[in-house]
């Protein structure tokens, strides 16, 4: 998850254009993220995210084959994806499910499946949800060299976390790796 200097995910209206305001692309950073994408067989997102980040990996996969943004979206159109949503009923996209049930029982039962590594995207509602019922265990934080001032957070209360990983990229970014404690 993308973080800012000071702790948000998003700006106060959800934005997140400030994850690439430097301008400035780090190969290894970005490959860094798609090996992780690719030890993953599922992807759970939240509703208000979905069809924006759907739309943009299908079209890269679909239109892009020679763009550097390519080999994530192959991992990510492939994979599974589980929208969860109070509402909504279907979702367009390739291997899309809607999952209306209690999220705490559908993520139990789904990190007991056999398979690879569980995937998490968002939206920060989403997220702050899943870190409160103990559903994470591993973080991979994406640190920016960005404050925000204000925006939206994913910690509600106190989480402690072990740090497992740093490494730091050339553009500025970190990524860190934690377990909760």
């Amino acid at each position: 998850m993308h973080i800012s200097l000071d702790g948000y995910a998003a700006g106060l209206n959800g934005e997140t254009d400030w994850i690439f305001l430097s301008g400035k692309q780090d190969p290894a950073a970005f490959q860094f993220i798609v090996d992780l994408a690719e030890t993953s067989d599922t992807l759970l997102l939240g509703r208000k995210m979905t069809p924006e980040f759907i739309q943009h990996w299908e079209n890269v996969f679909d239109n892009q084959a020679d763009s550097p943004a390519y080999a994530m979206a192959k991992p990510i159109v492939s994979m599974r994806k589980i929208v969860f949503s109070r509402g909504e009923n279907s979702v367009v996209g390739l291997n899309v499910e809607v999952e209306n049930g209690d999220l705490e029982t559908v993520v139990r039962t789904l990190k007991n499946q056999p398979g690879k590594d569980i995937l998490v995207y968002g939206g920060c509602n989403f997220v702050s949800s899943l870190i409160s019922l103990d559903l994470i265990d591993e973080y991979y934080m994406i640190i920016n060299p960005v404050a925000l001032g204000s925006g939206l957070p994913i910690f509600k209360n106190k989480k402690i976390l072990e740090l497992q990983s740093s490494t730091a990229f050339s553009h500025g970014k970190v990524i860190n790796k934690y377990i909760p404690v």
